[in-house]
């Protein structure tokens, strides 16, 4: 994987452990490499549709998208550590911003805030994600031997 200049990071506290975290971590990556952004795409000619493809997992600590379009290459790396009686999570963004119009890309992109923006929105799903699932509890198997009239 080719190194990428690092932009920034963000990141939150979730009460949910990383047991719990890392899934929410998982299906939100894997929801947000499948989305197409049809116009968004058309666009900015994104790689893949989406923008986003899972191309790195280091189960229960490290997910790494990346991708690419007409003004930048990027990768966006979710980390998750334990933090008290919870976790943490982050996300580190690393681009290159290629010729003139990269450099108009990114200078609207972080100076509007929009980046920002967006990725905390991403780490406040994955904790709401996190959160809910802690809430519910483990999902304990039925006994098979049971049947229902026995309960």
């Amino acid at each position: 994987m080719t190194a990428l200049p690092f932009v920034d990071e963000h990141g939150l506290r979730v009460r949910a452990d990383e047991d719990e975290t890392w899934p929410a971590v998982v299906g939100y990556a894997t929801a947000l490499s499948r989305t197409g952004h049809r116009v968004l795409s058309r666009l900015l000619g994104t790689v893949p549709e989406s923008g986003f493809t899972i191309v790195e997992t280091r189960p229960h600590r490290e997910l790494t998208l990346a991708g690419r379009h007409r003004f930048a290459t990027y990768r966006l790396v979710f980390r998750v550590a334990p933090d008290g009686p919870g976790a943490r999570v982050t996300a580190d963004t690393f681009a290159r911003f290629p010729g003139l119009g990269g450099w108009v890309y990114r200078v609207l992109l972080l100076r509007t805030h929009a980046h920002q923006v967006a990725t905390q929105r991403m780490l406040r799903e994955i904790r709401r994600r996190a959160e809910v699932s802690a809430a519910r509890g483990p999902m304990i198997a039925p006994d098979p031997r049971r049947s229902s009239r026995d309960v």
